[in-house]
């Protein structure tokens, strides 16, 4: 118990609590080593016939209207510390997204940002370094310079290994001495390779632990790369920090059109009823990049397609697309929703799967190189580019829709979709009119997360004139056309929930579990038998194994 919160209670040993939704409130965060409770879609206020309370340790975060709520923020700070700040991901994504939270305001009144990595380096220098990807919203621009300058001047640079107590110990010192004896919140975002995880959170708990507040720990994938090493990766933090302080980040679980699947389905009466197989034929999940691993093959060809999208990224996707409704939005109520129907998927096998690797291609003159001309590539690898699945789900209500997923680098156009395609209508009156491609006439309601970000239902209707000829229109809502607001980095909205204790969009370590199990019979399978990928043209549409697999489940890419 804190001290805040004994003398609380033997002030006032008759209260209440009283749930207000999104109104001015006490957010009681997290020791190091457990959790106070916390509300994050309904906050608590204390009410008390009192005139003075003692103060609870709070900080600002936004409230629904987007505006922070900062509510006895003065006796509090959160101290954010980026292990392995000199690395791409945190000056490309990490910092500008604290950056963009700080200029719109969601940040608490008191903050650090504090860099670690092994390279030598000073405050300025670290400033420099990540100050040339700080920008600020397109549509609100305002006194862009000042808040940068304000930002650059929290920001400080702590050398050390990611290995070393002595190194965090001094940290720690550095920490305190910013947080100037406020109640101390501390957040640890691990952008390091997954060798040293479990050395920097050992030393970042055993050495750097707030003694008064809340610290919480952000990892970033790959969480392993099979079953076996991921549950000694689990073991390995477990030994260190308590699974409420591991928040496991998935960035597309904090994109926009994901975040917006839930809304859709459940919050639309017109969809809500068809979301099963009884309507549905098959669900696709799409994700293409038209450039491959340049400047990073060396990495890639340790993990391939299969690890580094489809078992995180993609399979995240699917499971918020299939779960059953939650009792709640509580996070603990959707990652229950997800890990059940994770667990209801069957494991992949080989003779439901195709995978490719992208080779050289000249086009005007242009030369493209293919996987394995990168100089950091093994010339006779095997590792695939492009991977397509038919994933089955055993559960009542997806007993037999195929759910296929696509992922694949070097192809003909960038895009991450979600595509719905519906069964036919029994009895369809109007079938001589719509010829004998069938397939092309039934509904389809596609989710693009990226680029573009849209919604749009294809659907069957009437050209204007005498005549009964049918067309295929779409109803559409284009994100850009409709809401002049820019969208928000996935990580913004992640790490302003890490700072808020909300858990829903990071994942359990059951979860975690479930998804290997999918993967890792058909992940060694591929290994032990060093399957031959199928090559394909640098820019193209990806492997003809492709289309073989979609047929083979009386499906049709709906990309194509």
């Amino acid at each position: 118990m804190e001290p805040w919160e004994s003398s609380w209670k033997d002030t006032f040993p008759s209260y209440r609590v009283v749930q207000v939704l999104w109104g001015e409130a006490s957010l009681w965060g997290e020791t190091s080593r457990g959790s106070l409770p916390r509300a994050f879609f309904a906050f608590t206020r204390i009410i008390t016939d009192a005139a003075a309370v003692p103060q609870a340790p709070e900080f600002a975060i936004a409230n629904a209207n987007g505006v922070a709520a900062t509510t006895g923020a003065s006796h509090s700070t959160v101290s954010i510390t980026i292990v392995g700040a000199s690395g791409d991901l945190a000056k490309k994504k990490i910092f500008p997204a604290l950056f963009a939270l700080f200029y719109d305001g969601h940040l608490p009144q008191h903050f650090t940002v504090c860099g670690y990595a092994r390279s030598k380096m000073t405050d300025e220098e670290l400033r420099l370094k990540i100050s040339g990807n700080l920008t600020c919203r397109i549509d609100r621009s305002e006194n862009c310079g000042d808040k940068m300058e304000e930002f650059l001047k929290r920001c400080f640079y702590h050398p050390g290994q990611y290995d070393s107590l002595e190194n965090f110990a001094q940290l720690n010192e550095k920490l305190k001495g910013h947080e100037q004896g406020r109640i101390a919140h501390r957040l640890f975002y691990l952008s390091v390779p997954p060798n040293v995880f479990v050395d920097a959170a050992k030393c970042g708990s055993l050495a750097a632990s707030s003694s008064t507040g809340w610290t919480r720990v952000i990892v970033e994938k790959p969480f392993g790369r099979d079953s076996e090493s991921s549950a000694q990766l689990t073991s390995g933090l477990k030994q260190y920090l308590n699974e409420d302080q591991i928040y496991r980040i998935d960035h597309y679980l904090g994109k926009e059109l994901v975040e917006n699947l839930s809304v859709l389905r459940f919050s639309n009466l017109v969809f809500e009823p068809l979301w099963s197989r009884k309507y549905i034929r098959n669900v696709q999940i799409i994700f293409a990049e038209d450039f491959g691993t340049e400047g990073r093959g060396g990495y890639f060809d340790r993990y391939g397609i299969i690890r580094d999208i489809m078992q995180n990224h993609l399979l995240q996707i699917v499971a918020l697309f299939a779960m059953e409704p939650p009792v709640s939005l509580d996070a603990e109520d959707v990652r229950n929703e997800k890990v059940k129907v994770v667990r209801s998927m069957r494991p992949l096998s080989i003779e439901d799967t195709a995978v490719g690797q992208y080779k050289g291609y000249s086009k005007d003159g242009v030369r493209f190189p293919g996987y394995t001309d990168d100089s950091t590539v093994p010339k006779n690898s095997v590792t695939p580019t492009f991977a397509a699945a038919a994933l089955f789900i055993d559960n009542a209500r997806w007993d037999g829709v195929p759910f296929l997923m696509k992922a694949g680098k070097a192809l003909q156009t960038r895009r991450t979709e979600i595509r719905v395609q519906f069964r036919h209508v029994p009895g369809n009156l109007f079938k001589r009119n719509l010829g004998t491609e069938l397939d092309k006439a039934t509904n389809e309601l596609v989710i693009r997360v990226q680029p573009d970000e849209a919604i749009y239902l294809k659907i069957n209707n009437k050209v204007p004139g005498l005549g009964m000829r049918l067309d295929r229109s779409t109803l559409d809502l284009l994100y850009a056309d409709r809401y002049s607001k820019e969208i928000p980095d996935a990580y913004e909205r992640l790490l302003l929930d890490a700072i808020a204790g909300e858990r829903r969009l990071f994942i359990r370590s059951d979860e975690l579990d479930a998804a290997w199990k999918i993967f890792t019979p058909l992940l060694k399978d591929l290994e032990r038998k060093k399957t031959a990928p199928e090559l394909y043209p640098y820019g193209s549409r990806g492997p003809v194994g492709a289309h073989y697999l979609a047929a083979k489940h009386n499906v049709k890419w709906g990309d194509v």
